[in-house]
């Protein structure tokens, strides 16, 4: 028996020795549109489409502003949707002809500029650990690294303090919840970059008055992954104990109405998944633990997303119930959207309750900040663009992207100070 139990070992280790890494995944021809719902029948269909058939991916959710649904489309199905828009009457408008396209485009930029870490080009994970290394070494009088905690494959979640003194109001942002939205950690490190080397004085004002806790990329397995294997990727990358597919969407596992008025989905294989129970990754547990820690530290909690150009506050499980402090959320939104607007871009930005002006989304991280932690100045950012690029934001939008974030940012901290908040 022993003798069997040998031979087997040695031919699944020699199996193993010529399994070869699963090929990165393309996105030749897929395609994204917008999709205009003029009825609740029309999203219905989409939805169950989404649903049964993995062949399209759902890249932006109905919302009662813009009316639109944003799809990604296998070139293998392009026909069927055709004909399926057809009978039944939805309109729609291609976006992006062919998504690998602008990925490549994407990779050729960084090949193009791969000196010095910066703000011209996307960076992978060891870039990024690599560059907040050397932040800490040169300015070691200003800068404490944390640990969150870590990740389901043992990645340490690492996040940088700026503080220029001690009992200073805090400022907590986490990044790159969703692993495909890059742009939200080149806005992370630059905005870290500039309050430790600006010296704009409202810059300045935001760097020695606060203390700042950011996290640059929080979703470190799935970031990880999205540079590696699929550049689509958005979950973590925890296996489903009875499903094939991977990960839970980490912005629907916080418990914080968890699950609450179809706010997220039950399904592993969806985009939305929230998980079997709130908390069921490690990262999100690890994050609701740390905050715990420093509470009394902190009184401002954002998150960058992308993409939609959207400002968005509590609550994300309902559209019928706004919080007590609605109306000052909404006047530092303004704040926020008035001097995003005012540069030489004129970008315009959406405020508003997540629920009510894009779509109901249960166990998020704000929410739960701001429900269980009592943190009562939260937001959603969600960065460039409309749905031109995507989630596949050119490299030369970086900085753009990032000025607005600065106005954006010393507005909305000046509203809130004036307002009482901090």
């Amino acid at each position: 028996m022993r003798l069997i139990w040998l031979l087997a070992s040695l031919v699944v280790l020699a199996s193993a020795g010529t399994l070869k890494d699963p090929p990165r995944q393309r996105y030749d021809n897929y395609s994204v549109y917008r999709l205009n719902i003029r009825n609740k029948i029309q999203l219905t269909l989409i939805s169950k489409l989404c649903e049964l058939n993995k062949k399209y991916d759902i890249w932006k959710e109905y919302d009662e502003y813009s009316k639109e649904v944003h799809i990604m489309v296998n070139p293998a199905e392009a026909k069927h949707f055709q004909l399926f828009l057809k009978l039944y009457g939805i309109s729609n408008e291609l976006l992006i002809p062919d998504v690998q396209k602008l990925i490549d485009d994407e990779q050729m930029a960084s090949a193009r500029d791969s000196g010095a870490f910066g703000w011209t080009r996307y960076h992978e994970l060891a870039e990024i650990e690599a560059w907040l290394d050397d932040i800490f070494a040169a300015h070691p009088t200003v800068t404490e690294e944390f640990t969150v905690g870590y990740s389901y494959q043992g990645r340490r979640i690492r996040g940088i303090k700026i503080s220029h003194g001690t009992n200073k109001p805090g400022i907590f942002i986490e990044s790159n919840i969703h692993a495909r939205e890059w742009i939200t950690s080149a806005s992370a490190t630059w905005f870290i970059n500039e309050l430790l080397t600006s010296q704009q004085p409202e810059v300045r004002n935001l760097a020695e008055n606060y203390d700042w806790y950011i996290v640059p990329v929080f979703n470190v397995d799935g970031f990880e992954y999205s540079h590696r294997k699929d550049r689509m990727w958005r979950k973590t990358r925890q296996p489903h104990p009875t499903s094939p597919c991977f990960g839970v969407d980490g912005n629907r596992n916080f418990d914080s109405h968890w699950m609450e008025n179809n706010g997220a989905s039950s399904n592993p294989c969806s985009e939305t998944f929230a998980g079997e129970e709130p908390w069921s990754e490690p990262e999100t547990k690890a994050l609701s633990e740390y905050l715990t820690s420093i509470k009394d530290k902190f009184s401002v909690y954002i998150s960058f997303h992308s993409y939609g150009q959207w400002l968005l506050s509590p609550y994300g499980h309902t559209k019928e119930d706004f919080p007590p402090n609605y109306d000052d959320l909404q006047e530092i939104g303004s704040a926020f959207t008035a001097a995003i607007k005012n540069l030489v871009y004129g970008t315009e930005f959406v405020r508003g309750s997540t629920a009510s002006v894009l779509y109901v989304a249960s166990g998020s991280s704000v929410d739960w900040v701001y429900n269980e932690l009592d943190k009562k100045v939260g937001y959603t950012i969600e960065f460039r663009d409309k749905g031109r690029f995507g989630f596949v934001l050119p490299p030369a939008q970086i900085k753009p992207n990032c000025e607005e974030l600065m106005a954006g940012m010393i507005a909305l901290i000046k509203k809130t100070n004036e307002l009482g908040y901090i």
